[in-house]
């Protein structure tokens, strides 16, 4: 599995914790399980293998450190999207963006321009080019004032 895979599936995992009332840990257990990617080997490439424990760890490090650090990106995600309310941003957006600023902040071997490049493509698979621009210029405007 490369890095751009467990990327995606740390953004489908942000993403889906936003909906669960559950502890982190236990929720990361259960979909970073064997079992798991068995029942969606069928329905996405993606849990095709399960990661190993090098993609594991990163994966379970970027979403617990979104559970640690929910409130600063947030923070940081309402500063760059001027005239836009955090609601008003879609779940998916607002988890691409989530991952993409935690790695440029908290991941030292993510340069801040892998990390804008890897969710803008992740992106584009699940929302439109309007959402994409968007969220570009978001994140563009958070790595040039926050990455300096």
């Amino acid at each position: 599995m490369t890095r751009s895979t467990a990327r995606e599936i740390a953004v489908q995992l942000a993403f889906e914790l936003e909906f669960q009332n559950t502890d982190t840990a236990s929720f990361l257990d259960e979909r970073l399980s064997q079992e798991h990617f068995e029942r969606l080997k069928g329905e996405s490439p993606l849990y095709a293998e399960k990661p190993s424990a090098k993609q594991s760890a990163y994966i379970r490090s970027v979403v617990e450190g979104i559970s640690a650090h929910q409130a600063e990106l947030d923070a940081l995600i309402s500063r760059y999207s001027v005239g836009w309310n955090l609601s008003r941003i879609s779940s998916v957006a607002r988890a691409v963006m989530r991952v993409a600023i935690f790695e440029c902040l908290y991941v030292e071997d993510v340069p801040t321009g892998v990390a804008i490049g890897e969710a803008v493509r992740i992106l584009k698979e699940y929302e439109d080019e309007d959402v994409v621009g968007f969220v570009n210029g978001i994140l563009g405007s958070f790595a040039r004032e926050e990455q300096q």
